[in-house]
């Protein structure tokens, strides 16, 4: 449903060229092999910029929240997350989702799909759940299948630029997703051993139990961006899943005035979770 809220030097090639019919080809290999020359001296000239990406990867970004009809307003946003697999998953972070709806007012899980004030309203379901690593695969009821992101297998390195594309302050203006540039400050371990066991609570002890790497990143995220999808600037491939709970409640947690800093989950544990589900990711 809708809701409102240089053409010449490659002419003068062929000319020569045309003097004898075994020299045509041996122009157009010489041609590719300059062409693979450039490429490979200056790899970025065969890939997008930001803006191109940006482009490219908006389709994919959508709103998770509730619905409910007779609701004032009817929906209400949780957090973002972004299309994969077959084009009718969506993976956003677990904490996004509510523990309990009000079905007797028949409430709804949601995706908010669009962009402006027209935006379309998607039913959906849990699919498979990751509490470790703050995951969740939403399948969406009906309609026609989004455009899908490709999950990066490369090794994602500190001083890396990256990208991420959600909804900040949710859709109080309408579906708009904003993009926040900046790189990977640190590849580093979730929860950070304290000196002293005294310094420990049940939530620290778990979280050290379950320790794996991150993302920290010197862009800033906000609570809307929960479930944005980290990525490549130049390709688009995600690289990781913004958080902005589990990670503060670990990491943020040991310092007496929280920071800006942003943290996402790399994307292997992403991949993991699909398979889980028995979806092959892009």
């Amino acid at each position: 449903m809708d809701v409102e809220p240089e053409q010449g030097a490659l002419g003068m090639m062929g000319l020569a060229g045309s003097q004898g019919n075994g020299r045509k080809p041996l122009y157009k290999l010489i041609f590719l092999i300059a062409l693979g020359g450039v490429l490979l001296l200056n790899p970025a000239a065969g890939r997008a910029d930001l803006p191109d990406t940006v482009e490219r990867i908006r389709p994919s970004i959508v709103a998770v929240g509730t619905y409910q009809a007779m609701r004032r307003p009817p929906s209400v946003f949780l957090g973002t997350g972004f299309v994969v697999a077959d084009g009718r998953h969506v993976v956003t972070n677990a904490h996004v989702i509510p523990d309990k709806l009000d079905k007797r007012h028949r409430e709804r899980l949601a995706v908010f799909v669009g962009r402006g004030r027209r935006v379309q309203v998607r039913g959906v379901t849990e699919a498979a759940r990751d509490d470790v690593h703050d995951l969740v695969v939403l399948r969406m009821e009906g309609g026609d299948p989004l455009p899908a992101l490709a999950l990066s297998d490369a090794r994602v390195r500190e001083g890396q630029e990256v990208a991420f594309t959600g909804f900040p302050i949710g859709m109080v203006l309408g579906l708009y997703p904003v993009t926040h540039r900046g790189i990977v400050s640190a590849v580093s371990p979730m929860a950070i051993p304290t000196h002293s066991g005294r310094n420990l609570d049940p939530d620290m002890v778990q979280r050290l139990k379950n320790a794996f790497d991150v993302y920290q990143l010197d862009a800033t995220a906000y609570p809307g961006n929960s479930g944005s999808p980290l990525y490549d600037p130049r390709t688009g491939r995600v690289i990781g899943v913004i958080n902005k709970v589990l990670l503060t409640h670990g990491k943020e947690k040991v310092l007496e005035r929280p920071s800006g800093i942003t943290f996402a989950v790399p994307a292997q544990h992403v991949r993991a979770l699909l398979r889980k589900a028995g979806l092959a990711a892009r």
